[in-house]
């Protein structure tokens, strides 16, 4: 004889199945509206919340020319996701009393113009005003060359400057290459090993890497670009040229593991992490809604930490909503997807079952 506390616990376990597979095909149907050809390029995604995933897929081809099926496994370029581990890395050398957010780049490299002027902190929270670099009609010169830190450095830093310093918020790659060039001075490690070591390996993340089109990548996802004829292969770029601000590789679970070290202080003590969560303000008193690494936004009234990257034949997006836990991740192996609204309504309806 079925008891009523035994009817109404297999009620409540039946229709929260039932919610969790109308949720599934809501998010299948969501992603479909753009990842929509099984046989073209495609995307993993994943929502996890408290930690455990809870959605995780993906869709079209890993590779087209060997017509390999993406799976949820496969290793993606994420391009200016990039910068949130670079911001991390700054943050962990002031942490061991190697630098200050506030010291002047002048420090480093003594030959900056308006090196007194400019600091850390304005070039983690995209305020320097220094030239964007991928925004040079010279760019193509050096796309496809091996570049050192300094020679990136050098390409842009004579550049006249955008603003001065403080002055207003403007999204800025070259920054987070200074970044990376100051990070090599200060640990005495290249940008590579210094993320891998101090970064990957504490967090677990077996599956990221800095990106090479040398070395041999087990699950890497090849990347597109979509024509007027159809789909090419990603025009090749010389990885040392986006450097600290767009060179990474990594996979959702792997992004989900960097989560969870943010989370549980694994990379940073509090005080550091709040850092990267704050939003800050310009010369003039305005705030302005990014930290450093991070974009700060919100996801139906809930406050939320997000980035997407573009790097040619990828696109990636991440948000985390840090007050319900939810970490939603969307990676695209074709420039012509961009699952950056998808995984931000992801992120909604994610939010929306949680509340109920």
């Amino acid at each position: 004889m079925i008891t009523l506390k035994l009817f109404s616990m297999f009620l409540l376990l039946f229709c929260s199945t039932i919610d969790a597979q109308f949720q599934e095909k809501k998010i299948d149907s969501l992603i479909t509206t753009e990842f929509n050809d099984p046989n073209g390029p495609g995307g993993a995604f994943m929502i996890a919340h408290k930690g455990k995933t809870i959605y995780r897929k993906a869709f079209g081809k890993a590779n087209l020319e060997l017509n390999v099926t993406m799976t949820p496994d496969n290793v993606f370029q994420i391009g200016s996701m990039t910068k949130q581990f670079t911001s991390v890395a700054v943050l962990m050398l002031e942490q061991q009393g190697k630098l200050n957010v506030n010291d002047l780049i002048s420090k480093y490299i003594k030959d900056y113009p308006s090196g007194d002027k400019i600091t850390i902190h304005h070039l983690l929270t995209h305020t320097s005003g220094i030239k964007d670099f991928t925004k040079m009609k010279t760019i193509s010169t050096i796309a496809q060359k091996e570049m050192k830190p300094e020679m990136m450095v050098d390409f842009f830093k004579n550049e006249p400057v955008d603003f001065a310093s403080g002055e207003k918020f403007e999204y800025n790659n070259s920054g987070y290459v200074v970044l990376g060039y100051i990070i090599e001075m200060v640990s005495g490690q290249t940008y590579e090993d210094f993320i891998k070591k101090n970064i990957f390996e504490k967090a677990g993340m077996t599956h990221s890497y800095y990106a090479t089109d040398r070395h041999v990548i087990p699950k890497r996802a090849y990347g597109y670009h979509q024509k007027e004829h159809g789909f090419v292969n990603k025009t090749v770029i010389n990885f040392s040229v986006p450097f600290s601000s767009g060179s990474l590789m990594s996979t959702v679970d792997d992004l989900l593991k960097w989560q969870k070290a943010l989370n549980q202080n694994i990379l940073l003590n509090p005080a550091e992490t709040k850092k990267a969560f704050q939003k800050y303000k310009l010369n003039s008193g305005e705030e302005f809604t990014y930290g450093y690494g991070w974009h700060l936004k919100d996801i139906n009234g809930s406050p939320d930490r997000e980035h997407g990257g573009s790097i040619f034949g990828f696109k990636s997006m991440g948000v985390y909503i840090p007050g319900e836990d939810i970490y939603v991740i969307g990676l695209s192996n074709c420039d012509c997807h961009s699952p950056t609204e998808i995984t931000r309504n992801m992120a909604k309806i994610a939010l929306q079952s949680v509340k109920k």
